[in-house]
């Protein structure tokens, strides 16, 4: 089977578009960090899902965008890659290790949808870390432990170059800004807050900008 065509040779509107939703998720981001900290404090205890769901702004069908796969490692120094959940579903989100407002509150809505799933049917979460500067195993296992991160949850870290290839692949804007304090260099990291769900065969078939719930990542699971 050929493989599907590349960004490059997209169609270029389609392309372009994507694009701008994704940087465009950086800067909305920013702008309700407050009114979304609020709602999801006062939204349904652990573990609920409801009825009511808000589709995905972008899906595809199947068999038609590829996801593009990588080579990075986990928390504890093993491989990850997207090929080896080849047969399973999975969800692809970008994290900072470092976050304190939207990452945790995201980790949170992953974390409820694969608890409210059946064993067999949990996808596996691979998150990809946006903080070069965040990724020391011991920041790692801290979330895992802070955050209460489900075993089907994989962190995926790697070089500076590597993690680019891989923002790059997937569109995620990336924005570093760096401050002085007392002679110390600190790192602001803005990103886009997005979460991609990947098919049994390695296609994307819906991508979730934050906010979004658990239920309507699984309304999407249970689509494929």
């Amino acid at each position: 089977m050929s493989a599907p065509p590349s960004s490059a040779e997209r169609p270029a509107p389609v392309a372009r578009n994507l694009r701008w939703a994704l940087w465009g998720a950086v800067v909305v981001a920013g702008v309700l960090a407050g009114v979304l900290i609020v709602s999801l404090q006062r939204s349904k205890p652990s573990g609920a899902v409801t009825a009511g769901t808000q589709p995905p702004p972008v899906t595809w069908p199947a068999a038609t965008r590829r996801a593009p796969g990588f080579s990075l490692v986990d928390q504890n120094g093993a491989p990850v890659t997207l090929a080896a959940y080849r047969g399973r579903p999975v969800i692809v989100t970008f994290i900072d290790p470092l976050c304190r407002n939207f990452c945790p509150l995201e980790a949170k809505q992953l974390n409820e949808l694969v608890r409210g799933m059946p064993a067999k049917s949990r996808p596996e979460i691979l998150a990809v870390s946006v903080n070069v500067h965040g990724n020391a195993r011991a920041n790692l296992l801290q979330d895992v432990a802070k955050w209460r991160l489900v075993p089907q949850w994989r962190w995926a870290v790697g070089s500076d170059k590597n993690l680019a290839r891989v923002w790059h692949g997937y569109q995620i804007a990336v924005l570093d800004t760096t401050k002085t304090i007392a002679g110390v260099t600190v790192h602001d990291i803005t990103h886009t807050e997005a979460a991609f769900v990947i098919d049994k065969r390695g296609y994307e078939r819906a991508l979730f900008f934050w906010p979004f719930s658990a239920s309507d990542v699984q309304a999407s699971l249970d689509r494929l």
